[in-house]
Formats: structure tokens, sequence, C-alpha cells
């Protein structure tokens, strides 16, 4: 049964945002406090998604959704599971220096997969810690643990090592290849990483790491719109989700006459007017369906469709004008976009519920929607991922009471990352 669509906003975002905090009560492990990467069966956990799970915590106690007591007690399984899990140079174990492995089994936390060390996924953990620490400031012993144990974990983490010798840092690393060769080069999802790293209270980044950084950049005129160009959208929306950008700039910023929250804005738009223009024909696409990103696709195969041989993709990175595009959309791309353009963010999301009511199911949201798949009644992806769980609550909630948002601005860390990385003015 399609999910009823609330005439009131403010009803329909608190049952989307419920919806997609659930994910995170039905998919953590009792005993670890690991969360899955997504709903399907025998899923590892996701470092990243936990991370997000951390951050959700204190907006489901705000909410009502979740006792105080029990979301402390979730938090600090998952940092107790971190701190005492085995670290070395060993393939099977959890992390390495301070950093940890992308995906871990569910019920022992081991590496699987053979993936990597993962520096990004590590630093949206550490901001879930840190979100964490910054919200559970009450004198109890559980809360009092919290804060000790982010702490601890943080200064764990050895930034430098991650800079194989470098300016910027190292994508990842494997036991049994060491460094990858790609480092964190040009605009994307990891301006936390180097804010966070910046501010390191034992092995910070060097302040060159950033303006090594941002001398990758690349700043298009796309649709009349001058941005810092990066194609799918999770990346405007992924640092945002914690540190909130609005009127401080960096050097970059400040020479463009920008911030990367109106960055973000103009990313927005541009997806819309791309939808809207529709230069591959795609079924569905308008300036009320968009939302072109990361995320699970319908198969790595070439498909006859409306007379023309398509590509299409599985889980892979979309992004526009330039990158992927085979016809699929992230409706919780929409969603997660919702402080940047909250009109055109809302007016979307009720068109595409009305429009593709399969895509919603107990108020939350579907990773990915393929509408011109027509010989195959469209697609759309089953189960659900923690990432785009996670991503959806939290913005939510910063357009709502921008709580993620004051609890970082808190943090001590946040802003010492902030001004190493040369911002000032706002709320700076």
């Amino acid at each position: 049964m399609p999910d009823a669509i609330a005439e009131s906003d403010d009803q329909l975002l608190e049952q989307l945002q419920k919806g997609a905090f659930n994910y995170f009560v039905e998919h953590v492990d009792p005993t670890t406090g690991l969360v899955a990467d997504t709903s399907r069966k025998d899923s590892p956990a996701s470092i990243a998604v936990v991370g997000f799970a951390l951050s959700c915590y204190p907006i489901g106690v705000e909410r009502g959704w979740i006792a105080r007591a029990d979301a402390a007690a979730q938090t600090l399984k998952a940092l107790r599971f971190f701190w005492n899990s085995p670290q070395s140079a060993e393939p099977d174990v959890t992390g390495y220096k301070g950093f940890y492995y992308h995906f871990l089994d569910m019920r022992t936390g081991r590496r699987v997969w053979k993936c990597e060390l993962s520096m990004i996924d590590t630093t949206l953990l550490l901001a879930g810690m840190l979100t964490a620490a910054a919200y559970f400031t009450a004198s109890a012993v559980e809360e009092s643990e919290i804060r000790a144990l982010a702490g601890e974990l943080y200064r764990r983490i050895d930034w430098q090592w991650a800079q194989n010798g470098g300016d910027t840092v190292a994508q990842g690393w494997k036991p049994e290849c060491g460094f990858f060769h790609s480092c964190w080069e040009g605009y994307s999802e990891a301006t936390i990483l180097y804010v966070l790293g910046l501010a390191s209270p034992t092995f910070p980044l060097p302040c060159n790491s950033f303006a090594g950084w941002t001398s990758t950049y690349q700043w298009e005129n796309i649709y009349g719109y001058d941005f810092l160009y990066a194609g799918p959208l999770f990346i405007h929306l992924f640092s945002h989700a914690w540190i909130d950008f609005r009127e401080i700039q960096d050097a970059f910023m400040r020479e463009k006459g920008c911030d990367y929250f109106e960055n973000s804005r103009r990313a927005v738009s541009i997806q819309r007017e791309y939808a809207a223009r529709n230069p591959h024909g795609f079924i569905g696409y308008g300036p009320n369906f968009w939302g072109i990103t990361a995320g699970d696709g319908p198969g790595n195969e070439d498909l006859r469709e409306s007379g023309r041989d398509r590509r299409f993709f599985g889980y892979t990175d979309r992004g526009v004008p330039f990158g992927r595009d085979d016809g699929t959309i992230a409706p919780w791309g929409m969603l997660a976009a919702l402080p940047f353009s909250p009109p055109s963010a809302l007016m979307a999301i009720r068109r595409t519920m009305e429009r593709y009511p399969d895509v919603c199911v107990d108020f939350r949201m579907s990773s990915g929607i393929n509408p011109s798949l027509v010989d195959q009644g469209g697609w759309i992806s089953q189960g659900h991922y923690g990432l785009d769980q996670g991503i959806v609550v939290m913005m939510i909630e910063n357009y709502r009471s921008g709580l993620i948002w004051k609890l970082m601005r808190s943090c001590p860390h946040t802003a010492t990352g902030l001004r190493r990385a040369g911002f000032d003015g706002g709320w700076l």
C-alpha cells in the first residue's frame, strides 16, 4: 500500500525523516553496534554508515523516537568496539594506524572482501563520534565515557602517515599492496577529511595539504552558473551534513566571491536544469525529477529502450552534466538537498511520490529509480542503503532545526580545522 502523502510539509518531513531513522534501529548489530551497509541479506557493516548512525541517534532523541539512555548505550557499543578492535598491518583485522577498513563483518568486526583501509570512510565515522561527544554532555558515567572514547579514537588516527609523503591524503591502503596511487584531489566529499585531519590533536595534516587539495579544483560555468564542479550530487551534500558552510570562506572561495553552501545551492540548480533539458531523452526527467549521483542502478548491461540502444549501470557514480547518466535518479538526493533549495526539493519529492508511489515504502526512500526501463515495468532499487538513509535524516534535521550544524560548531576541532584551512567569516 503506497504511503499517504501528508498535506503539511512539516508532517511529511517528519514521516520521511523517521522512516529513514528507523533503518538504524532495524539494521544494527546488538553486540558490536555496527550498522549494515544495506538492508540486503548478509550485508557487511560500513564504517561510514556507523558514522551516520552515531550522528542520527541525537536526532532520534530530540524527536522522541529513541530514549536518551538507549541512544547513549547504542553509541557506547560502537565506540567500545572500535577502541578494542585489533589494529595492525595484518590483513585480518579491523584497522591500522587509527584508520578502519571500509567494510567489516557485522558480528566479528573483521575486514571483509579484501577492502581498503579507507581514509574518507574513517573520517565520516569520526564525524559521527565527534557529533555524539558534542551531544552527550551530561555527567552520567555512560555519557562521560562517550566523550572520552571519541577523543581517544580521534587521537589514534595518524593523518600524516596517510599522506604517504605527499601534500594530499591517499585515498586508501591495503596490506597486500600498500597505498593507492590516487589521492584526495579535486573537489569531492573530502572537505571534512581535510578539516578534521588539520585539527588532529596528535598527527595533524600540515596546512599546505589543504592548499594542495584546493589547487586541484575545477571552477566551471555551466548553464550560466559559476561553480566549483563535481558531477555527482552527493559530493555537494556529505561534508555539509556536519559542517555549516554558510558565509564562511577559504582562500579559494574568497577569490570567487562564493562559499561552499552557495556552491551546493548552484549544484542543485544545475541538476534541475540538466533534468529539464534532458539531453539523452530519458523518461521522467524534468525540473521536479532530479538527483543524479552515486548509487544503485539496474545493472551493467546494454539494453534497447524506446527504440534506442542504451548502456545501463549497477552501483556506480553518476554525474551531470559530465559523467555517467543512464536515466537512474536517486530520490533520496532530493530530500538531502533540502537545506539548499527547500521549495524545489519539497516540490520534487512530492511529485516523485505521486508519480512513482513504490519508490517510498514505509516512508523510506529507495536508493534509485529508473523509469526509462519501460519494457521491464521501470526499475526500483530493492532494499535500502545506510548512507542514503543517514544523509536524509541529517539534512532534514539541519533544515528543520540546524541541530547537527550546532553540535559540530560547538566541537572545538571543527573550528580549529576550518581556521587552519584558512576559513574565516560567518559563525567563525
